[in-house]
C-alpha cells in the first residue's frame, strides 16, 4: 500500500497572508504520505516567498527525495540564479528519472508545465506526473490532450496529482477518467472541495490512477486549513 498526496501549497502563503512553509511541511507529516504532488512552489522566486528553494526545504525537513518542474522562469536582478515557479515532486521512494514538460502559453497567461518522474517501488517502476492545468478552456484542452497521449509511450503504472482547474463531470474529466481511476470518485466521500481551504466549494485537486492500481481510500485533508488556500487531497493505493 502506498498513499500518495496532491496539494497546491500557494508558495507556502496561508489564509492568513502569512508564508510559513513549516504549516505545509507539518499537514504532510501528519499524513504520512509516500508520494506528494506540490502546485504553486516557488524556488527562489522572489520576496513573498523570502527566496527559499521550496521543494528543496520541504524534501531535507521531511526527509525525502524530490524533483521540481518550473512553469516559470526568469532572470533574477538580485543574483545570477534563475527564478523560478512550477510543480514538485516529494518522494520517501528514489527518483531515478525526471522530465519536465513546458506548455505552450497565450501571452498574459501563466505558464503551466507538466512533471513527469519515475520512481522506483520494489524493482517496480511507476510514473508519477505532477501539474496545474490552465484556466484558460482552449489550453486546458490542449495540456489534457498532451498528457492523455504523453501516456501511452509508458507501459509503467502511471498516477497522476494535481491542481486540474476543472469541475467533476466536465469534458476534461470525462477525458481522463477514460483513462484513468479518478481516486476521490472511487475512495472518497462526500463532494471532495478543496478550494478555498477555510470554506471549501470547489473540487479542483484530483489523484488519477492507471488501472494497474486498487484505491482503497481518498480523503481531503482538513487539518491546518490556514496553511494554503487549498486543501490537499490523499488516496491510499496498492498494485
Amino acid at each position: 500500500m502506498i498513499k500518495v498526496m496532491t496539494f497546491n501549497i500557494h508558495h507556502g502563503k496561508g489564509m492568513d497572508k502569512q508564508a510559513n512553509l513549516h504549516r505545509i511541511a507539518e499537514v504532510i507529516d501528519i499524513c504520512e504520505a509516500d508520494i506528494i504532488g506540490l502546485n504553486e512552489v516557488d524556488s527562489r522566486f522572489s520576496k513573498r516567498s523570502l527566496y527559499e528553494d521550496q521543494a528543496a526545504w520541504l524534501a531535507n525537513q521531511l526527509k525525502m527525495d524530490y524533483s521540481f518542474s518550473p512553469s516559470i522562469s526568469r532572470s533574477s536582478k538580485r543574483s545570477a540564479e534563475i527564478r523560478e515557479y512550477g510543480n514538485a515532486l516529494l518522494s520517501r521512494f528514489p527518483i531515478i528519472k525526471m522530465k519536465s514538460h513546458v506548455f505552450n502559453k497565450i501571452a498574459g497567461m501563466e505558464g503551466r508545465s507538466l512533471l513527469d518522474a519515475t520512481i522506483r517501488i520494489n524493482k517496480q517502476p511507476i510514473q508519477i506526473n505532477v501539474t496545474h492545468l490552465s484556466i484558460n478552456p482552449f489550453l486546458h484542452k490542449k495540456q489534457t490532450d498532451f498528457i492523455l497521449s504523453h501516456h501511452h509511450q509508458t507501459a509503467n503504472p502511471i498516477i497522476l496529482l494535481g491542481d486540474w482547474n476543472m469541475k467533476p463531470g466536465s469534458k476534461g474529466w470525462r477525458k481522463l477518467t477514460g483513462q484513468f481511476q479518478d481516486a476521490w470518485h472511487i475512495g472518497g466521500k462526500g463532494q471532495g472541495a478543496t478550494y478555498p481551504s477555510l470554506r471549501p466549494r470547489l473540487r479542483l485537486d484530483y489523484i488519477f490512477a492507471s488501472h494497474d492500481f486498487k484505491i482503497a481510500d481518498a480523503e481531503v485533508v482538513t487539518k491546518i486549513p490556514v496553511a494554503s488556500d487549498h486543501l490537499p487531497v490523499t488516496a491510499t493505493l496498492s498494485f
